[in-house]
């Protein structure tokens, strides 16, 4: 069950989606994060409110406000007017607040699901985005911004250590303050039978403070998608690695889905560098209905040693991981469905659902 409603104030935009059967979802595909639960966390939805001309001289402001079961996620992003070929301005306030279960969850059923470990991260951001006037098929987006990030425990308690008493931040206090600079560059090149697409970005953070994080941080995302007859093959490469200090949570985690499916989040592994292959075929079954195989790995390169506190190890992971599994695309004017059913390399079987947001 849900309900979507748009209301327009003047010219003033707002956008309302409540739904409550992500809760049917999410009970196939979690174990319970949390031994105590209330009506409100059984719903999720979004907010959202835009303005095209907030003083007159097509200003924008765009405010959304998203919730899930455990999380939630608050953006205020107001873009100035400039001429197309100067960089488009954007200043962005963000606040989000989640579970922390990619690096210091715990793998449970044979790595095919992430429990809690008790560990949430909130984090706020302020910062400026300058996005650079598309040139051919090449466009770019540079950044500065302030993250503060705290760990809490399940009860809203900021905390400094896990449950094995090892630290959670880089400062080992109760937070982390960092200046961040990013550079993000993509590429696409597309015709009627294929598509091609590459994604760099490299974060720099600045240690404006002497107990500031000082780190270089890149990941890289390439896809190709060709057309096989009625079929569609699409492929992804997906790697990262981060040098200088970083705290438990700036690891790159492997497993779950949209990584290696078949283990939980990050149930595969958790380090200082990441490499993920994708591969999966879909084939037309009716005019809304797709089927797909496919087939994952991905692998932390032995670098989950270098991570502080070493959590990879704590909780057994094993570093390296392949799943294989079929699976579901359902497409509507409403919103895409997908059902993905996939083994990992202990003979573990899950069953992930995604659904996709609402239509306007």
């Amino acid at each position: 069950m849900g309900a979507q409603k748009s209301i327009h104030a003047g010219k003033a935009k707002i956008d309302v989606n409540v739904d409550f059967t992500h809760k049917l979802c999410a009970s196939l595909m979690f174990p319970t994060l949390r031994s105590y639960e209330n009506p409100l966390r059984l719903v999720i939805g979004s907010l959202c409110i835009k303005h095209p001309n907030l003083f007159g001289g097509s200003e924008k402001l765009d405010v959304s406000w998203d919730k899930g079961l455990y999380d939630s996620n608050i953006l205020v992003a107001y873009r100035r007017p400039r001429p197309e070929w100067l960089a488009q301005q954007s200043f962005v306030l963000q606040h989000s607040l989640s579970p922390e279960i990619a690096v210091h969850g715990i793998p449970i059923n044979n790595f095919s699901r992430s429990g809690s470990g008790g560990v949430n991260l909130s984090k706020l951001s302020v910062g400026l985005d300058l996005k650079e006037p598309m040139s051919t098929k090449w466009s770019s987006t540079t950044g500065i911004k302030f993250e503060h990030v705290r760990p809490l425990n399940d009860d809203g308690r900021a905390i400094s250590r896990d449950y094995d008493g090892f630290p959670l931040t880089c400062s080992g206090s109760t937070h982390d303050s960092m200046v961040v600079l990013k550079q993000e560059s993509r590429f696409a090149k597309a015709n009627d039978r294929s598509f091609f697409h590459f994604n760099l970005q490299i974060e720099q953070g600045i240690p404006v403070l002497s107990k500031w994080i000082l780190f270089n941080r890149f990941k890289f995302v390439a896809s190709k998608g060709v057309k096989l007859g009625p079929a569609f093959l699409l492929t992804r490469l997906t790697g990262g690695s981060i040098v200088g200090d970083m705290a438990p949570y700036q690891a790159f985690s492997v497993g779950g889905l949209g990584s290696v499916r078949g283990y939980g989040e990050g149930a595969v592994g958790s380090g200082r560098s990441c490499l993920v292959a994708n591969s999966e075929l879909t084939l037309p079954l009716t005019k809304m209905l797709e089927g797909a195989i496919f087939l994952d790995c991905g692998t932390d390169l032995r670098t989950g040693h270098l991570v502080p506190g070493n959590p990879a190890l704590r909780q057994g992971k094993p570093g390296s991981g392949v799943g294989l599994g079929y699976g579901l695309r359902f497409k509507s004017q409403f919103g895409h469905f997908q059902v993905d059913y996939a083994v990992n390399a202990f003979q573990q079987k899950t069953l992930y659902f995604g659904l996709s947001n609402l239509a306007s």
